[in-house]
């Protein structure tokens, strides 16, 4: 089978073994990037696309006869028009579970560098505070463990999961919300009652219309203002706007965020545009380990072999 990868340059700079996806098909077309205008003429006699971001829908498939099927390097397939690829008789597979290590280590790194006050230790070093300091530590700002703390996670899938097991070696109690309109299982609590109990607030939902905006003011809120609030999740389930406002007011102790509403954000976003010491933002990079994005190529190549054997080894959707 004729397959094209449409946004290479996804899935980092040149550091995975793509024989894996060589072996898998006849032969592999390769594309950094692709825009808009490049997407029918890149893909026009491929069976199989690879697209990790780019978005496809019915007047791509209405160009495409030869197309099949699609993989997505990811676990999310919102850039695919789904009902779509179904009336053309497209198969849509993902990949899924690939990062949990590298996200969980992520949240984890996050927790601790606003625990212990990194941002403002650095400052203060940088500013030659601890050269001028009359003793050989710094206690100007109160440094937290995470033992004995308290845990929410939103969100308890394979990410939740494997974020709650690094936790809980650290010594922290796990508090898991129910799922929004759900009744409560399992020892699940609803999120307005499990707000006002936790330490730290940590988000791995999908971004769905029911998680747009999930965390708002009024649960900003409910937080104690001692909390932290961890996003690597999706930005559109935080509403910025409020956690701007959160942050600067003291309703809660600090944040730590992996995504943004829009990305890449613009030079101006809000949240970009002041520098806080209770606010650590990463670009997007919490699944992005060498190893969870080889783990994408591997489960690409099992899904496109399962097409020719006809096993469904990965999920399809």
């Amino acid at each position: 089978m004729d397959a094209v990868l449409l946004d290479g340059a996804t899935l980092g700079p040149g550091d995975l073994d793509f024989s894996v996806i060589q072996a898998a098909v006849g032969n592999l077309r390769w594309h950094q990037h692709t825009q808009p205008g490049e997407i029918v003429e890149r893909l026009t006699g491929a069976h199989i696309a690879l697209v990790n971001k780019v978005e496809l829908d019915a007047t791509h498939f209405a160009q495409l006869p030869e197309l099949k099927h699609i993989i997505v390097l990811a676990t999310g397939v919102n850039n695919i028009d789904l009902n779509a690829a179904t009336k053309f008789g497209i198969s849509i597979q993902n990949c899924r579970a690939y990062g949990v290590d590298s996200v969980a280590q992520h949240c984890l790194m996050l927790m601790l560098s606003l625990s212990t006050r990194m941002l403002s230790y650095r400052r203060s070093i940088n500013n030659g505070e601890w050269s001028d300091s009359a003793q050989f530590c710094m206690l100007d700002y109160p440094v937290e463990s995470l033992a004995d703390k308290t845990l929410g996670i939103v969100g308890y899938g394979d990410l939740g999961k494997g974020v709650a097991n690094l936790a809980r070696a650290f010594g922290m109690t796990v508090l898991v919300a129910a799922r929004q309109g759900q009744e409560s299982r399992d020892g699940r609590i609803p999120l307005g009652d499990l707000l006002p109990q936790v330490d730290v607030l940590s988000l791995h939902c999908p971004l769905t219309q029911d998680t747009t905006n999930l965390i708002d003011w009024p649960q900003l809120c409910a937080l104690p203002k001692t909390s932290l609030l961890i996003n690597c999740a999706r930005g559109g389930i935080v509403n910025e706007a409020a956690l701007i406002k959160a942050l600067d007011e003291g309703q809660i102790a600090g944040a730590g965020i992996d995504v943004l509403t829009q990305e890449p954000p613009p030079k101006n976003h809000p949240l970009l545009a002041v520098e806080r010491d209770n606010l650590i933002i990463t670009p997007h990079t919490a699944w992005a380990s060498r190893q969870a994005r080889q783990t994408i190529l591997n489960q690409a190549a099992e899904n496109i072999l399962s097409l020719t054997s006809g096993q469904d080894r990965v999920r399809q959707l």
